[in-house]
Formats: C-alpha cells, structure tokens, sequence
C-alpha cells in the first residue's frame, strides 16, 4: 500500500472506494444531425472512425484532393457525397454540423465561412495562430447564433477527464501543482511536412497538455511562462524535440517537459498536488494509464475504461452535439481554448527569446 510519508514513513494509507464521475463522453438525448467534414488528411480517420461507432450521420466529405475524400467515403460513410469545393458543401440547407479538420492557416477562412453559413462548427486544433483572430470567430459564432467549438480531445481522455472532474468536484480541493512529463519518439516526422515546423513540439503537439493544464487550473490565471528547446542528441528531425515549460501562477505551479527522442521505452505521467489531496497518472504511453487518487481519507484507483483516442474524438463531437441539443455552450467553446493557446504563444517566444513572457501579451505564433 502507499504510505503517507507527510505523516510517519510507517503509516499506511487505507485503499478507498474510487469516486464515480461521468468521464466517459456522452451523447446527446435525440440530437442526431447531419455533418459535414471538411478536410480527409491523415487525422480525419481518427474523427470518423469515432463517429462511425457512436452512429453519427456523416453526409458529406469535403478535401482539395478528391482522392483522399473518396477513400475516406469507401472505408466509413459510403453513402456520404464527396465535394472539392467547401463552399458547395456549406450551401447545403440539410448541413447543421461541420467539423473542419484542415491545418490552422485553411480554417482562417474555412471557419468565418461555415459560421456564415449559420453552421455550427467543430475546429481541428490548435484553434487559431492569432489570438485576436480567436477573438473575432468567437463573436462570429455569437453573432450568427451558432456554437463554435475545437476538438482538444485530450479532455475527453479517460485519464485527464477523470482527473479534471475529480478537481471540478472538490476531491482533492485547491491545486498547487501540476506536472506533465511525457517521453516518447517523435523522430517520425522526419522527411514529412511536420519537419518543417520549427516548434512542432510545443506548439503542434504540447497543445494538448497547455490546455490540460488550463482545465486543472480552472479559474485561475497564469503570470508568467518560460521554456527553452534544444535537438537531442542523434535524433533526425530538424526541429527540436526536446521542450521543457515553467508556468507561473500567484500560488500555484505547472511544468511540462517533453523528451520527444526517446528511442528506447515509453513513459507518460502527471502528478497533481492539491491542499487536500493528489493525483498521481503513470502511463507507458498516452492510450494507457494508472489513476491514483489520494485524499485525507485514503487512496483509490478508479478501473478506467476507454482510450484517448477514441474516447477523445468522440468526446469532442459528442459535447458539441450535446450542447446544440441543450441550448448551451459546450464545455470545449473556442472561447475557453483560447486561454490554453495564449500559454502555448507565450512558451513558444520565450524558447526564442530566452526571456519569460505573459501569455496574452503574445498574440499571435511566433513565426519561424
């Protein structure tokens, strides 16, 4: 059993019944809509494949490579119409939902258009590269009456989302600290267009743990980020996959430290410190996970069900249709991934400034 060693290195905690929360994604009551996907490169696999197993109505496929469109509507929706065009795609009255799930600099425009169309929207993420321009969707979305929201799946994973309703809930009470290490090889995008991302680690990637750290950190406002990155030693890549991140709160702290090159063994783990309890999650890669919940009362480890990837995709669509369903706004509104963006900004100009910044003071990705 773990001991208490902030007591006596002799007492022994006292194994608890794991709390019950909802981490899994739930669908909506009666809300089945058509949708529309604009975008069938490699991610979007991931997308409709949940969708398929949730029984979701995917209608119409949109890519500038008719090819990739096909092949996507052959292997999961064989009924669904193939479009080059997303503007005849957003013509169509039937369309409600339309997950855009291009790269960041297509949805710029991708996204005003389909809100325009009075669609409601599910945005690949990173959300924006402009902070302002985040901004200006939001208060489109709003204007047109329609929700906007982005798919940081990474909420919706059985380990994070257990986590974040455990914090919401009160079981653990206020966070202190919050740890994020996570080892694993990224060198396959060597060669690829990802190679040509300078911080494909902690913008392209990271985002998903800035956001979480976001969602742990509810409420509160970070004051200041540092990070660095540096090439590890044999890797094949050309940016570097080495990242680390300081996040500064008035009484709290969060780190993020990725070792993007490593060749040999997996590891995925967070540690949460709260005042009146801990969560400790340890994984050997990001599909798999151990959840420890400590309290003043004991410890529990919830037998959790579900994958990141699958219960991640569907979580992002399933909330969206949810809150079309209940006149409300999702739990991942754009608006509320933006403070997430802003700490991803601002890491991202300190590794290349070698100087600490405010996030929000950046508004826009750095550009290199």
């Amino acid at each position: 059993m773990p001991k208490n060693y902030g007591l006596a290195d002799d007492i022994e905690l006292a194994e608890i019944p794991a709390p019950e929360l909802p981490y899994r994604p739930r669908p909506p009551r009666s809300y089945s809509p058509p949708i529309g996907l604009i975008g069938c490169g490699g991610i979007s696999q991931a997308h409709l494949r949940a969708y398929q197993a949730a029984g979701y109505r995917v209608v119409a496929l949109c890519d500038c490579d008719a090819a990739r469109a096909e092949s996507r509507r052959a292997e999961f929706y064989p009924d669904a119409k193939v479009y080059t065009d997303p503007a005849e795609l957003l013509r169509r009255d039937d369309l409600e939902v339309i997950d855009i799930a291009t790269h960041p600099r297509e949805r710029e425009h991708l996204i005003p258009l389909a809100l325009d169309a009075r669609k409601h929207v599910l945005s690949q993420k990173p959300f924006v590269l402009d902070l302002d321009v985040g901004q200006r969707l939001c208060d489109l979305a709003d204007a047109r009456g329609v929700r906007l929201a982005v798919n940081q799946n990474a909420r919706w994973s059985p380990h994070v989302a257990y986590a974040r309703l455990a914090i919401e809930g009160g079981l653990v009470g206020s966070v202190l600290g919050a740890h994020l290490h996570c080892h694993w090889n990224h060198d396959w995008i060597a060669g690829l267009p990802f190679d040509g991302i300078h911080h494909i680690i902690l913008y392209d990637y990271a985002i998903h743990w800035f956001d979480a750290v976001h969602c742990f950190m509810r409420g509160r406002q970070a004051e200041r980020v540092t990070a660095s990155v540096r090439r590890a030693q044999g890797q094949s890549a050309r940016p570097p996959l080495l990242a680390q991140v300081m996040i500064d709160y008035a009484d709290a702290q969060a780190t993020l430290v990725f070792d993007g090159f490593t060749p040999v063994g997996m590891h995925d783990a967070i540690f949460i410190a709260a005042t009146d309890g801990a969560i400790d999650i340890r994984g050997r890669e990001i599909n798999a996970h151990t959840v420890t919940l400590y309290n003043r009362d004991g410890y529990a480890t919830p037998d959790l069900e579900g994958s990141w990837f699958r219960e991640g995709f569907l979580g992002t669509m399933s909330e969206l249709l949810c809150a079309i369903d209940e006149n409300r706004r999702p739990y991942n509104d754009a608006r509320d991934t933006l403070d997430g963006l802003a700490m991803c900004f601002a890491a991202v100009a300190s590794a290349d400034t070698g100087q600490p910044q405010v996030p929000g003071a950046v508004r826009r990705l750095p550009e290199r």
